[in-house]
């Protein structure tokens, strides 16, 4: 995310907000299964939809549903992501 900030306030192209996301977003469930191999261990059991309903009322959505956000905008002035993959990302992570 630095690398993205750096590179908006650096670049007489951009102009206007960027999206801060990676180009290849992931459901939840791609997240916990990527996280799980990173971690060497099993992905544990989904919480059901109607327990994040009432536990996160109105928000849930954001969970269940999500929101695919594209830096498209980024891409296209030329920011290269280091980690554009979530598997990539987490082994980084977690080396660290």
């Amino acid at each position: 995310m630095a690398l993205l900030i750096h590179f908006a306030l650096t670049q007489p192209a951009v102009v206007g907000a960027l999206n801060g996301t990676a180009p290849q977003p992931v459901t939840n469930l791609e997240f916990t299964r990527a996280l799980a191999r990173a971690l060497q261990r099993p992905a544990v059991v989904p919480v059901p939809a109607f327990a994040l309903q009432i536990l996160l009322g109105e928000s849930s959505v954001l969970v269940l549903d999500g929101q695919k956000v594209l830096p498209k905008k980024a891409l296209a002035r030329g920011f290269q992501f280091q980690y554009p993959e979530i598997d990539r990302a987490l082994a980084q992570i977690l080396a660290s």
